[in-house]
């Protein structure tokens, strides 16, 4: 790999935030635990990201504890960045699992820095911070105390329901800063869940995530996304899916179409030719050479079917594209001053 067998002061300037100093790699662990998977231990120079400022993310800043992702998602498109690490955006990524061992202590030095504005932080923008892996190194409840001890609103999405662990943290946490949750709950037919996402928890585990982060006080958000033209679109299935949603206590639906970055569309379409070869041509169609989002039209007649169901299940409903725009918008209003005081009552977004 890029990063191993290199002089103690090497340093790569393209490697991913984190990685660049080739001298952090401090061993690669396998577990009987984790069959088939491999942890590379590193450690991190710098923990907080700075989102480029042409990007249209809602956030400034973000933190990925791990790189490669074990829930193993065919459509995840944070694939591509693994390449950078030159590991294949296949089995790779959901077996070569990069782990910054010492990302607590390099947060809270970070945090403490004059400079720093207590801009929202977003965890899980590009792999899930509640994979398995979180399960053996317990990095996020020291990320969570971090944040909120330096007065830092924080956003977590995951598929993970090992965030249930940390209410108690998230509830201490939201008393001090605005903590927003979201869940991406993407499936709602067993046999498909396993099929394309082999290594998340169940859809039922997740959507009870939901009712004990609701139970606590928070206001939830599920992702219903990717939909997967032909296979999750129709009126059943989303009504199906929505029933369900809203039995778990969620606030609101956020809602997109696939998309099929260039590192991603290989690992897919094996899978859509191994599982569902009847749909290969139709999404050649949709996604043709180099097209990562689905047409406009197909977007807009998706939009048209999910809003009048999402209402009709008494939930707030959002377009992916809707919510990054507001989320843009609170986090301006939410940003506080380095002289700020904490709000004494706990701030819960959406």
């Amino acid at each position: 790999m890029r990063w191993q067998g290199q002089t103690i002061d090497g340093a790569d300037a393209d490697a991913l935030p984190g990685l660049e100093d080739r001298s952090g790699m401090v061993q690669s662990a396998t577990t009987p635990e984790f069959a088939g998977m491999t942890f590379h231990e590193v450690l991190a120079k710098s923990v907080l990201n700075a989102v480029p400022a042409a990007s249209r993310m809602p956030f400034r800043w973000t933190i990925n504890p791990y790189r490669g992702c074990s829930h193993a998602c065919r459509y995840c498109f944070a694939r591509g960045t693994h390449q950078y690490l030159d590991l294949d955006a296949g089995h790779d990524f959901d077996s070569q699992i990069v782990v910054k061992t010492n990302l607590v202590e390099v947060l809270q030095r970070e945090l403490q820095r004059e400079s720093w504005q207590h801009e929202t932080v977003a965890l899980g923008t590009n792999t899930d911070p509640y994979q398995r892996a979180e399960g053996r190194y317990r990095l996020m409840p020291g990320t969570i105390r971090a944040l909120a001890e330096s007065g830092t609103p924080m956003s977590i999405l995951t598929k993970g329901t090992l965030i249930r662990r940390d209410i108690p943290l998230l509830v201490e946490a939201a008393k001090r800063v605005p903590v927003d949750i979201q869940m991406s709950i993407a499936m709602y037919d067993d046999a498909l869940q396993h099929s394309i996402e082999p290594g998340t928890p169940t859809t039922q585990a997740r959507l009870d995530t939901v009712r004990a982060l609701t139970d606590a006080g928070f206001r939830v958000g599920v992702f219903l996304m990717p939909i997967l033209p032909h296979m999750t679109d129709s009126v059943a299935a989303i009504d199906e899916a929505l029933t369900r949603i809203a039995e778990a206590g969620a606030d609101h639906a956020v809602y997109g179409a696939l998309h099929l970055r260039p590192g991603v569309k290989p690992w897919f379409f094996e899978w859509l030719q191994r599982e569902r070869p009847d749909l290969v041509s139709s999404y050649r169609g949709l996604y043709p050479g180099s097209a990562s989002e689905a047409p406009k039209g197909y977007r807009q007649w998706l939009s048209k079917r999910m809003r009048p169901l999402i209402r009709a299940h008494g939930l707030h409903t959002q377009t992916e594209e809707e919510h990054d725009r507001m989320r843009g918008i609170l986090r301006e209003r939410m940003r506080p001053t380095p002289a700020s005081a904490p709000p004494a009552a706990p701030a819960m977004l959406f």
